[in-house]
């Protein structure tokens, strides 16, 4: 599934190609994703300038003077930026014409959303819930600390609650925690705010590396220039049970957490 940094990848990947110009039409090739498309999502965007894109969470926001247009890459979902009268393929389901290219969305697990959210988009129950930024000053210790007072729910659950902090998936989460030496199983609130000093900053730190490096390569996934990304050549232990820890060479454990496969190691991290 991509995660932030291949959401802001896709991001940084089709802005310079989209800004400042004038959507032309919509090509709906087939409308029902996790949610319904709008069938008439024309209306909405014809001829209007699209003003900026920007990322909440997972969520790509296209702004334009009539509203913001959300668009979830899901779990298999891709944006590319194509020359008109580019040929569709099977998986290729909405086409956003601007005058020199297309905006396209692909995905083959039908997953993801596109989805009109009009002049309030903060107030879509997609997003008004949703905790700070995990690369914004508002995500800082003090503040992490504080919100895991009382909670007994694994630390990895924890900081992959969205409500808590936006955006960090099982891939960065289990890296974090790694370069955090934090136990993925330790309950939030027995954790000091010394050690989530150490969590929050390897958290930001990864994420803006994965951004750096375009993302992690998992599946389908792939920028919005249609180049894959590279960060899972870094990665050090998500997906690795049984290999030795880079760092005391102890065997690297799994364990299930949200029936999710957790790795760590068992020396390193406490």
């Amino acid at each position: 599934m991509p995660e932030l940094p291949e959401v802001e990848t896709s991001r940084l990947g089709i802005t310079p190609h989209l800004i400042d110009k004038k959507a032309k039409d919509v090509i709906l090739r087939h409308t029902q994703l996790r949610w319904k498309i709008p069938e008439n999502l024309l209306s909405y965007i014809e001829n209007e300038v699209l003003i900026s894109i920007e990322r909440r969470a997972k969520y790509l926001l296209l702004n334009f003077a009539t509203g913001t247009l959300l668009i979830h890459l899901g779990m298999s979902g891709s944006l590319r930026i194509c020359p008109l009268n580019t040929p569709a393929q099977k998986h290729d389901h909405v086409d956003i014409i601007f005058p020199d290219c297309l905006l396209r969305f692909t995905d083959p697990r039908r997953f993801g959303a596109i989805l009109w959210l009009g002049l309030n988009p903060e107030q879509s129950p997609l997003l008004n819930k949703l905790g700070p930024e995990p690369l914004c000053n508002d995500f800082n210790a003090a503040y992490l600390y504080k919100a895991a007072q009382k909670r007994k729910l694994p630390v990895k659950q924890f900081i992959m609650d969205q409500k808590v902090v936006t955006g960090v998936g099982n891939i960065y989460a289990s890296e974090a925690l790694f370069q955090a030496g934090i136990n993925p199983t330790r309950a939030a609130g027995n954790i000091s705010q010394k050690r989530y000093q150490l969590l929050v900053s390897a958290i930001k730190d990864i994420l803006q590396q994965a951004i750096l490096q375009g993302g992690t390569t998992l599946r389908d996934f792939v920028g919005g220039d249609g180049k894959p990304g590279y960060f899972q050549q870094t990665l050090h232990i998500y997906g690795k049970a049984g290999q030795k820890c880079p760092n005391c060479q102890t065997p690297l454990k799994a364990v299930k957490l949200a029936a999710r496969n957790s790795v760590y190691c068992p020396k390193c991290q406490r």
